[in-house]
């Protein structure tokens, strides 16, 4: 299907109330023994590893729950400095140049837009952003990748695409357009941006660092900011910042001199939460 058939078939597909189906048939408990077939079977079929998940699949009551499972505590050491956010593919990295992300060949957005138009973006320019790509097989917690204070967060309503790779090759703007939960951390070397794109069938993010930005508690709602969080919320490395329901994006951004070299490099690697910003 050619680019113009793809945004042409998924403008038709009305994206929230399917994600609110989607969300409520994964979550619908069902009695046993068919709940306990239904998760293996959805295991089995995004082929995830249950072995790395807090608790037995046995003991998970609906599909969204076990997709939603934290793992095994010290299975994902957190490692020196800067730290991935997720378990993901990054799809994109490189330098902000002139506020502009790539988002795809041929295709980019703004820093600005991204936020929200929030005050601190400019503060980006000349820095370096990662695109983490999440799919189901993937351990869908996102978790702080350094320690500091967070100074600002926002729940930016928008549309809900899809962000696989059809749409992000297809779709104009796509991060900046989708409903997303952010927050603006103060680090010692400068800020950095955490952001949480939601997508089709992921129309609830919750973030554990202030539930009232959870996407759920703002359906319909214009987009709300909190700047001066008193008293000062802390974020320490591998903290839990955030999870999603369903497949979806996580975007860094890093001010200039927060990361040591250029991420470039890094696109196209599959990466684990807590492993450190290394170069292959």
């Amino acid at each position: 299907m050619n680019g113009s058939l793809w945004r042409f078939a998924m403008g038709l597909l009305p994206k929230r109330a399917f994600s609110r189906l989607v969300g409520g048939l994964v979550n619908l408990p069902l009695p046993q023994p068919l709940g306990r077939k239904s998760i293996e079977s959805f295991a089995k079929f995004y082929d995830i590893d249950t072995a790395a998940a807090e608790r037995p699949l046995s003991e998970y009551r609906t599909i969204g729950e076990f997709f939603t499972r934290r793992l095994k505590p010290g299975l994902r050491p957190i490692g020196p400095g800067v730290v991935h956010p997720a378990d993901a593919l990054i799809t994109q990295a490189g330098l902000v140049d002139a506020g502009t992300l790539i988002q795809a060949k041929g295709k980019t957005y703004t820093v600005s837009g991204l936020l929200g138009g929030n005050q601190f973006a400019s503060r980006f320019e000349g820095g370096h952003y990662l695109t983490y790509y999440l799919c189901p097989t993937d351990y869908h917690r996102v978790h702080a990748p350094v320690d500091g204070r967070v100074i600002a967060g926002a729940h930016i309503p928008g549309v809900l695409w899809p962000v696989n790779f059809a749409s992000v090759e297809n779709v104009d703007g796509l991060f900046a357009r989708n409903e997303r939960a952010l927050a603006v951390i103060e680090t010692e070397k400068g800020l950095a941006a955490l952001v949480m794109v939601a997508a089709v069938g992921v129309g609830n993010m919750t973030l554990f660092f202030d539930r009232t930005l959870d996407s759920a508690a703002h359906a319909g709602e214009s987009g709300t900011t909190k700047l001066d969080y008193e008293p000062a919320l802390t974020l320490r490395r591998g903290d839990e910042f955030g999870v999603f329901n369903m497949g979806s994006t996580v975007i860094m951004l890093y001010e200039k001199g927060v990361l040591d070299a250029d991420p470039s490099p890094l696109r196209g690697i599959k990466t684990l939460m807590g492993a450190p910003l290394q170069h292959p």
